[in-house]
């Protein structure tokens, strides 16, 4: 397995955050981050309840991370005003040069940006993972964060942390080994770690 990176800046967050976490029954086990810069990849995702809980783990741990989300979601009245509030990104396909390059820039120019993504894409079940996460981190070079929302034991982690290869088969070797045994709400609907570009497009993000 590829080695994975120490933590080097400890998750400090909200005590509320953390109490409502505990109120519904989840546990949090978030030490921190391997540095200024990287990629969150989160899994499973089958329902809408994910995000409520990965926004309330995010404000729980207090890593500010930016998400990507749909581009129509923001053209909606105060929809679009909550998600860039909460650290929402529209996802623009009809950049010139290309949106894992535009992205690329936009996080090497920031003192501090850390990406979430959810590389299914959908709640749907799909025939595996779309391929932009992996085309982000080997444009970056940065670190990849594998997030799990294990529904079996009510579970938030973010424990593993390394570098994308470019050897793909290893790599994703590596990251079913993180999530082995994770379960979403619907375990029949998550998608097997295997890339996947319905587009056959880089610049399929999500």
């Amino acid at each position: 397995m590829n080695t994975l990176l120490p933590i080097i800046i400890p998750a400090r967050g909200s005590k509320l955050a953390t109490f409502l976490l505990k109120l519904f029954g989840w546990k949090l086990n978030v030490p921190g981050l391997p540095g200024s810069h990287g990629i969150l990849v989160a899994y499973p995702h089958t329902s809408n309840l994910d995000f409520f809980l990965c926004m309330i783990a995010k404000s729980a741990c207090g890593i500010k991370a930016n998400f990507l989300a749909k581009d129509s979601l923001f053209k909606i009245p105060l929809v679009g005003w909550w998600l860039r509030y909460l650290g929402g990104r529209p996802v623009i396909r009809n950049s010139p040069q290309g949106y894992v390059k535009d992205l690329a820039q936009n996080m090497a120019q920031a003192s501090f940006f850390w990406l979430a993504i959810t590389p299914e894409g959908t709640r749907k079940k799909t025939p595996g993972w779309r391929s932009g996460f992996y085309h982000i981190a080997l444009e970056t070079n940065y670190p990849v964060g594998f997030v799990y929302l294990d529904y079996g034991s009510k579970t938030i982690g973010l424990t593993s942390f390394f570098k994308m290869t470019g050897n793909e088969e290893m790599d994703l070797a590596n990251i079913r080994e993180i999530y082995q045994g994770k379960l979403g709400f619907y375990p029949e609907n998550m998608s097997p770690i295997t890339l996947w570009s319905p587009q056959k497009d880089k610049n399929s993000v999500n």
